[in-house]
């Protein structure tokens, strides 16, 4: 049981296509050793844009993904109904990730009680803009008829449980920067009232298109001062920081109640011990700088954990990279450890890979994961010069040795959304 009397949650699988490749030890190792995955954007020609930089994923097949072995005695379909020839980029980096995930966990092809509930804020965005250009430059023959159905955003998870073969929940959150970690937490809930035995859960966003870097451009949310050092580009919480780069990815993980998990001999890598979800109600883009609605999801969050705070020892933090969000989630940050605000260490992974958007949420999740069952923080890159107004621990630019009994995962998104999940050491 958990620390609260609930049944506890645990991650038993991780599975990560990031900018730096395909697989988690290869994520684990580049964001450890704080390694920048931002670089020239050149999959398009960007040069009429104010941002040039950015923190895509190289490029991937399906051959990159684990092969699974089938259950004994299962019934399925063989995974003849995949075709990943239409999948858009996030769905591709989504069934890679979630097949690393899965095999991981040390599960089988048509796992009973199973099912999929991940996060994406954009889908197939890829696709959509592809075949907009092709019908209003080159006439509607060129369009493929599966237009819409490839770029929607919930066909992620049906891709991933065709491929995996699970007959369960095939849900996709959307809410923004926040999908994957409500995700998570939506999953974890599942998980603990009974209603699923095993869930992939986590989320997979591609988005550096020519659409996303001019639409952030003109909002004038992404650095633009660094393009000739993109390796200095994001730098959350440092006085030259000037706004976020986007970056791509999915990161997956698997959930199931501990007694089965252990029961299996799986590994355990951490226990998704509380969630909570706020929204400030105050504007589309913006968040309210008095910051109330996100203290009150990190609390909520820790109250619902069963966690004191003495027992938080990390903070994976938001940390776009952007002058109002960084400032604020700091002053909220230190009003909910309060008087152990500057004892509690903690890190941006978006320094390192930028922001995935909807995936950002399950990035900072499975980095917490693997920092507590690794006894390692790892760092946030380019701390060059202290902001007065973002005055905590970062972990500046070398990542450091501890074990910490539980870790704060911290995610804001547009629209006001807040949510917030905590972790523990297993």
């Amino acid at each position: 049981m958990g620390v609260n009397g609930r049944p506890r949650v645990v991650i038993s699988g991780i599975g990560v296509v990031s900018p730096y490749g395909v697989g988690r030890e290869r994520f684990w190792s580049h964001v450890s050793r704080g390694c920048s995955a931002t670089r020239p954007i050149t999959d398009f020609d960007a040069s009429p844009f104010p941002c040039t930089v950015a923190a895509p994923v190289p490029p991937v097949t399906i051959d990159d993904a684990a092969v699974i072995e089938r259950r004994a005695n299962g019934r399925g379909h063989g995974g003849g109904h995949a075709d990943p020839r239409r999948y858009s980029r996030a769905s591709l980096i989504g069934v890679i990730a979630a097949r690393e995930a899965w095999h991981d966990a040390g599960l089988c092809l048509n796992e009973p009680d199973a099912g999929v509930l991940v996060g994406s804020g954009a889908g197939g965005i890829d696709v959509a803009e592809r075949q907009y250009y092709e019908f209003f430059t080159d006439g509607w023959k060129r369009v493929t008829p599966y237009a819409i159905p490839i770029s929607i955003v919930g066909m992620i998870s049906s891709e991933i449980s065709i491929a995996l073969e699970l007959y369960g929940i095939s849900h996709v959150v959307s809410t923004g920067c926040t999908s994957s970690t409500d995700a998570i937490g939506y999953a974890a809930s599942m998980i603990r009232s009974g209603e699923a035995e095993v869930m992939v859960s986590g989320g997979a966003d591609a988005c550096v298109t020519p659409g996303m870097i001019f639409g952030f451009s003109r909002m004038r949310a992404v650095a633009t001062r660094y393009n000739d050092t993109p390796g200095e580009a994001s730098r959350p919480f440092d006085r030259g920081r000037d706004g976020f780069v986007l970056g791509e990815g999915a990161w997956m993980v698997v959930l199931e109640r501990e007694e089965r998990a252990r029961a299996r001999g799986a590994r355990i890598y951490a226990s998704v011990d509380g969630y909570a979800s706020t929204c400030d109600a105050f504007h589309r883009v913006q968040m309210d700088p008095d910051g109330e609605q996100i203290v009150r999801a990190m609390r909520l969050a820790l109250d619902r954990s069963g966690r004191a705070i003495d027992e938080i020892g990390y903070v994976n933090f938001h940390g776009t990279s952007t002058v109002l969000n960084d400032a604020v989630e700091s002053r909220c940050v230190r009003a909910v450890l309060g008087s152990r605000a500057d004892a509690v260490p903690g890190s941006s992974t978006k320094s390192m890979i930028g922001h995935p958007q909807g995936a950002s949420g399950a990035a900072g999740i499975v980095t917490s994961a693997l920092a507590l069952s690794r006894g390692f923080l790892p760092p946030t890159i380019n701390q060059r010069e202290r902001d007065p107004d973002c005055d905590l621990d970062f972990i500046p630019n070398v990542g450091r040795e501890a074990r910490p009994a539980a870790a704060l995962c911290n995610c804001l998104g547009f629209g006001s959304k807040n949510s917030a999940i905590v972790l523990g050491a297993v």
